[in-house]
């Protein structure tokens, strides 16, 4: 199978991100690729299954896992529209994932690089590859359309 541009998946992981926007979630999504196939695809659940877990990376991740029938997620690249948070980041690093993808960081509640290095940090056994900034003019563009609506409607939604 003829693996495609990191472009091409984080296109995959903003629709997943705008499914989020449309359920009232916060919009993130999130796309596991495995030799070129997807094999994970979520997007934010937190509101609809009131599990504060259900953010896509980690759905993503557990669908994965099913697909390859194992937890050792080695050989996979996760595409992740803004930056995986510290709980996301640590299942990224126990899972094996060797390459992560993200559009825009996160200085708030990064875990991957921008508040806490766990994605990199020394003492681990596992430190993915990471490339930021792809598409991140277009996730930041997902995630400020969202807030800027939310802004006009007082229902709260967090993450």
């Amino acid at each position: 199978m003829q693996e495609q541009s990191h472009e091409f998946y984080m296109e995959l992981a903003m629709r997943e991100a705008r499914r989020a926007a449309g359920d009232g979630e916060v919009p993130i999504g999130a796309i596991m690729v495995f030799q070129g196939r997807v094999i994970g695809r979520a997007f934010n659940q937190v509101e609809r299954l009131k599990d504060p877990t259900a953010h896509a990376e980690m759905i993503a991740i557990t669908q994965a896992a099913a697909a390859l029938g194992d937890w050792r997620l080695e050989d996979t690249t996760l595409y992740v529209t803004k930056e995986p948070c510290p709980m996301c980041a640590g299942a990224i690093v126990l899972a094996r994932i060797p390459i992560v993808v993200y559009g825009v960081p996160d200085p708030q509640r990064g875990g991957a690089l921008s508040v806490f290095t766990i994605l990199n940090h020394p003492s681990l056994n596992h430190r993915p590859t990471v490339i930021t900034g792809v598409c991140e003019a277009a996730c930041r563009e997902v995630l400020q359309d969202f807030f800027r609506e939310r802004r006009g409607n007082p229902t709260k939604i967090e993450q």
